[in-house]
């Protein structure tokens, strides 16, 4: 499949890597020279210097070739007509990264069902229901959704003592798994290695897991891991940005207890009329004495979500000093995100990186319904729907010739979810979550195609 890709930021320069590295034909468009040069030395892809919003330009990349268009660029009105060009000239599928409320909200008059882009992916809004899952525990750094919502991924650090510590994957299944707990562990991070695991895999306290649980008990997970259980009643949140802002508008509709604190005087006054059941403050979040002032203590989460990845951070690590039960740092670079659990905060979320989980879900082929790209590991999670000609499709799973960096988590037919052994045959309309290395995503690909 060829790709367009408009903008070579962080965000272009990532889905870009990704795709080349599942062999998808991908040509990279950039207005600065120097990203369009780093990212042809770095990537296997076609880079293209100039304004991926030019007709000329896009003829240049041989846009009427192409099957994709993500236009991903800062700028909200080159990304909208970049997608605008790119249908006219035959594109069948567009993708637009837009921030300003304006362009996206279903009343504009250029929403996407307005101006016929395929695909609005709002950054913030994305990274406001990642903050809102994230604090729903006190145990998950990272959680992912599944089968509209039947199925979690979640990722948690197993603490010392836990009950899965010291166990293989076997033990645990004869343990754990008769009595009632289900969950897959799909990956497992150990010293900065993924490892997805086998039978004779064991899990030791520090790893950091993955696994696979239906959402109705996702609550059994964290005690599995040594944690006690949790529940959200009161969040403080540290910057009034827009992702502040829509975090708190998520706890309001679900009668959670917010305060927010803001450096800007202005923007408080703003804040106070557009969420009128949040405490708003003016107040400096990297000020511990007024953090603990403000009962910062007593608080069952705390996000930090300024405009500064610095700042976030000090004010995290000074929550979790003063004692707030659940941290979450706003990260907008990624090299800024293997920071986070290394310095003692507990989850990261990033805005560009929720835009790419986002768009990463439109840009394979039908068969697939869900991608998760998850911070801090290199696999990620994928859900396929099995059709009738797939060469997967009746077969037992042991029969399969699977790669080995990847597993098949869990498989949904109909209301029934079931855990994955070597005997299980794939059925025409299953879905199937698989967890897979990048190198191991193309021969998958292949195998429900």
């Amino acid at each position: 499949m060829r790709v367009l890709v408009v903008g070579a930021g962080e965000v272009g320069f990532h889905l870009a890597q990704r795709l080349s590295e599942e062999h998808q034909d991908v040509v990279i468009i950039e207005g600065d020279p120097e990203r369009a040069e780093m990212a042809a030395q770095h990537l296997d892809v076609q880079t293209i210097v100039g304004n991926g919003a030019s007709i000329s330009v896009l003829e240049q990349a041989s846009v009427r070739s192409a099957q994709m268009i993500l236009a991903v660029t800062s700028a909200d009105e080159v990304n909208l007509i970049a997608c605008l060009a790119a249908k006219k000239l035959g594109v069948p599928y567009t993708v637009a990264r837009i921030s300003n409320p304006d362009y996206y909200e279903s009343d504009s008059v250029l929403s996407s069902d307005q101006v016929g882009i395929d695909l609005m992916v709002n950054p913030e809004r994305e990274c406001a229901r990642e903050a809102f899952q994230l604090l729903q525990s006190a145990a998950f750094t990272e959680v992912a959704e599944f089968a509209g919502g039947q199925v979690q991924l979640v990722g948690l650090k197993v603490l010392d003592g836990a009950p899965v510590a010291g166990k293989s994957i076997r033990e645990l299944r004869s343990q754990f798994l008769p009595g009632g707990y289900h969950y897959v562990t799909a990956a497992i991070v150990r010293d900065g290695d993924t490892i997805i695991p086998k039978a004779e895999t064991t899990i030791e306290a520090g790893d950091r897991i993955y696994l696979l649980a239906p959402s109705s008990e996702i609550d059994q997970v964290p005690p599995l891991a040594g944690y006690d259980r949790f529940e959200l009643r009161r969040v403080m949140i540290a910057g009034g940005s827009l992702e502040g802002q829509y975090i708190a508008e998520l706890l309001e509709q679900h009668g959670i207890e917010c305060t927010i604190l803001d450096r800007d005087r202005r923007r408080c006054l703003e804040l106070a009329e557009q969420l009128p059941k949040s405490l708003v403050l003016h107040a400096d979040a990297t000020d511990l004495e007024l953090l603990e002032m403000e009962g910062v203590s007593g608080s069952d989460g705390f996000v930090s979500s300024t405009g500064s990845d610095e700042t976030n951070l000090l004010s995290s690590l000074l929550a979790k000093q003063a004692g707030a039960r659940k941290v979450l740092s706003l990260v907008h670079k990624f090299q800024y995100l293997s920071l986070v659990p290394a310095v003692g905060v507990d989850s990261s979320l990033s805005p560009r990186m929720s835009t790419v989980n986002a768009i990463l879900r439109r840009v394979r082929r039908g068969r697939v319904m869900t991608v998760a790209t998850l911070s801090g590991i290199e696999a990620e999670a994928i859900e396929f729907v099995v059709r009738k000609e797939s060469r997967i499709a009746g077969q037992a799973l042991r029969d399969v010739d699977f790669p080995k960096n990847g597993v098949v988590g869990t498989i949904l037919r109909g209301d029934e979810i079931i855990l994955p052994r070597g005997d299980d045959v794939l059925h025409a309309g299953d879905d199937v979550i698989v967890f897979a290395m990048p190198d191991a995503v193309p021969a998958v690909e292949a195998l429900f195609d």
